[in-house]
């Protein structure tokens, strides 16, 4: 599952199709709430996984962006 932030849905379904990556393996939320800045992967993960998208074993990739060239990643066995 990859859970970007939720800045941009036109930017999270560019990095979707260029990883290859179905629907069901991007969790967006943006639609929903709009930009909620530094809370929006906490919210989506949690949304995700209440879901039942998200189960034990599972790969959760976590990925933000900011203004200029800062971002940051990780990976967790869920």
């Amino acid at each position: 599952m990859l859970i970007p932030h939720q800045a941009n849905l036109r930017i999270s379904q560019f990095v979707q199709k260029k990883l290859g990556l179905r629907d069901d393996q991007v969790w967006n939320n943006i639609q929903k709430y709009g930009n909620t800045t530094a809370a929006s992967i906490p919210i989506a993960l949690t949304e995700a996984w209440e879901a039942g998208k998200i189960n034990d074993g599972d790969l959760v990739c976590l990925a933000a962006f900011g203004s200029g060239f800062t971002w940051g990643s990780a990976l967790i066995k869920w």
